[in-house]
């Protein structure tokens, strides 16, 4: 049962990241649409990107990773991943466009999001395993590491579950 505790673990991650990355996506498609009325798809592209890449790093950070706030480092590799995300989506709107010019509403919507599906799961990949790493709990001079419940402080032989520091949303580490 030990070897099964990883894959529920990553397998939760990927749940709350694919719920929040779809639904700040599917808000970002919403604003999409009437900003693309007012200015050119591509630059109401790159502002949506850019609104729903700092609301979603936070997110992700603390809430899909476990990983509190994720700082300055952190939004910019997120924003890395989000400015190749964002040239896929563009060139995939941008090629049906050519290939089928005068593509309505319906179909543009479809291109977007599948491809902004596809790199959801590259951006999933790389926040894991190279941004928002896991880190093991960290043991104290004295043995102790730092519990969910109020902080308490619990020798390690007692059989408790112990979360990595910061795990909890919001929770700084302490320096």
């Amino acid at each position: 049962m030990n070897g099964l505790r990883p894959i529920r673990r990553h397998a939760a991650a990927f749940g709350r990241f694919a719920g929040l990355g779809s639904g700040i996506t599917l808000v970002a498609s919403a604003a999409l649409v009437p900003l693309a009325q007012w200015m050119p798809w591509m630059a109401a592209n790159a502002l949506t990107t850019v609104a729903s890449t700092v609301v979603a790093t936070e997110l992700h950070a603390r809430v899909s990773f476990g990983h509190g706030r994720p700082g300055l480092a952190g939004h910019l590799k997120s924003a890395a991943t989000i400015a190749l995300g964002w040239l896929v989506t563009s060139g995939a709107v941008g090629a049906l466009a050519a290939l089928r010019p005068g593509a309505g509403l319906v179909p543009q919507q479809t291109v977007y999001l599948s491809a902004t599906a596809l790199v959801g799961i590259g951006r999933y990949l790389v926040l894991r395993l190279a941004v928002f790493t896991e880190r093991a709990p960290r043991a104290r001079a004295s043995g102790d590491v730092r519990l969910r419940e109020g902080h308490r402080h619990h020798h390690r032989s007692e059989p408790r579950e112990l979360l990595p520091t910061g795990a909890i949303a919001g929770l700084e580490s302490p320096v």
